[in-house]
């Protein structure tokens, strides 16, 4: 059941790969060009979170980002102009190693690990989704996972332009 695929990139880019890993579990991996302190905080504060998350050519963006980012504490995002909205609770939150939050916009919405793994200056992302059954995944298909190349890489322009002053005094 190991169904992968890469991004397509150029050769000095990083890739990012989508893996079926079960028959309810999805895991797309990248490494991107920052440490974990750095890009832990772009998914944990609103402001640097609605600069990279939606993919530009989807034509949408977040109208809204609200993040409570703690153990217990909830997130919501609203989308443009689709008028659509994502929103849970944070389960696990350990700075610069560890986020997992539920989605609960529907009884099939998976819960959502990711890790950072900081290697000489850069960070593994390994993002995992398990959904509750078979059919949850296979109805929420790898186009979201698919999208998740062209993020990456919206997440790499953005550490680009942030260098290591985040979350600096």
């Amino acid at each position: 059941m190991d169904a992968r695929r890469e991004s397509e990139s150029a050769p000095l880019k990083n890739r990012t790969t989508v893996e079926r890993k079960s028959e309810r579990e999805l895991v797309v991996t990248r490494t991107v060009n920052g440490p974990a302190r750095i890009v832990f905080e772009t998914w944990t504060k609103p402001e640097l979170f609605k600069q990279w998350w939606v993919p530009k050519s989807m034509g949408m963006f977040l109208r809204s980002c609200e993040m409570d980012v703690r153990v217990g504490g909830t997130y919501r995002l609203e989308f443009e102009p689709e008028g659509m909205a994502f929103f849970g609770t944070y389960l696990d939150v350990t700075p610069h190693s560890r986020l997992v939050w539920t989605n609960d916009e529907s009884d099939d919405g998976a819960v959502t690990t990711v890790t950072f793994e900081e290697k000489g200056g850069k960070t593994l992302l390994v993002l995992r989704e398990l959904y509750p059954s078979k059919e949850a995944l296979d109805a929420a298909g790898t186009g979201a996972a698919d999208a998740m190349g062209e993020t990456f890489e919206q997440l790499d322009e953005l550490l680009g332009t942030l260098g290591t002053s985040v979350g600096r005094p």
